[in-house]
């Protein structure tokens, strides 16, 4: 598949919840995934998603490449080396690029004041760090959504014909540390068209309940690490943000004292 393809894959979840995007956008988002080639109009949807072009722009321009090339898509939504060309200075420039889409500058003016010396623009370090629904409003920065909406790897246990059933560690947090452990077992919605090829001990992207691609070895290890890089580098900013997330379980009432 190509990278507006890969895109799309991660992206139609939000969409479909009226998170993120143009309202009009799911049907050449799906098309693209089905096709594995990205058409011009899924392209131009995709550039409207509020939050994810940004990211997408300082990693092709930190390493000379299109914002939808593959491995630049890639790079944000499950990891790879692309990730280490994109200094402190450009997320610094990619939070001001936020406040065009919607971030409010008073936020985004602390975000750079706690911004950790080495930050990530990979989507699981924006959840964390930025805040899940921070540019959009759309949604509340809650545990429960910090899970929903970082990339997660699960492990395939069961295939049904219109399900999958997965397990993987998920997102707790204590005060302002945000941490994966555990291992949860949950059931996903499956389209066929949209994944077609999966089977028990498959690894999976999931991102906000739906499984988005199928990772190989390399990818898995990939998004792993990155996520644990992204969560260490958020936990080093957040209590300088106030951020406090109450104890409990995973899906407690969300966080208060950040803004």
């Amino acid at each position: 598949m190509d990278g507006v393809a890969l895109c799309a894959r991660f992206s139609i979840a939000t969409n479909r919840l009226a998170y993120c995007g143009p309202a009009d956008a799911e049907p050449a988002l799906y098309e693209a995934i089905v096709s594995g080639v990205g058409s011009p109009r899924a392209r131009e949807a995709l550039a409207k998603f509020e939050a994810l072009m940004p990211y997408l722009e300082a990693i092709g321009a930190a390493t000379g490449r299109d914002p939808f090339d593959r491995e630049v898509v890639e790079a944000y939504w499950v990891g790879n080396e692309l990730l280490s060309s994109v200094d402190r200075p450009r997320v610094v420039a990619l939070l001001e690029a936020l406040t065009r889409r919607g971030l409010a500058r008073s936020v985004a003016r602390r975000l750079t004041e706690a911004l950790p010396a080495e930050p990530l623009a990979h989507h699981a370090f924006h959840v964390a760090f930025v805040g899940v629904g921070s540019v959009t409003g759309h949604v509340p920065t809650t545990v429960a959504n910090v899970e929903a909406c970082r990339p997660a790897l699960a492990r395939v246990t069961q295939v049904g014909p219109t399900s999958l059933e997965v397990e993987g560690p998920t997102v707790s947090a204590v005060g302002s540390r945000l941490s994966l452990g555990g291992r949860t077992v949950r059931t996903l919605a499956r389209d066929a068209r949209a994944l077609a090829t999966v089977a028990p001990g498959a690894a999976v992207a999931v991102h906000w309940s739906w499984p988005a691609l199928v990772l190989d070895a390399r990818q898995a290890r990939e998004l792993a690490t990155w996520t644990e890089r992204s969560l260490a580098a958020a936990n080093v900013a957040l209590p300088a943000l106030g951020a406090v997330f109450p104890a409990g379980p995973l899906g407690a009432d969300g966080l208060t004292s950040r803004r």
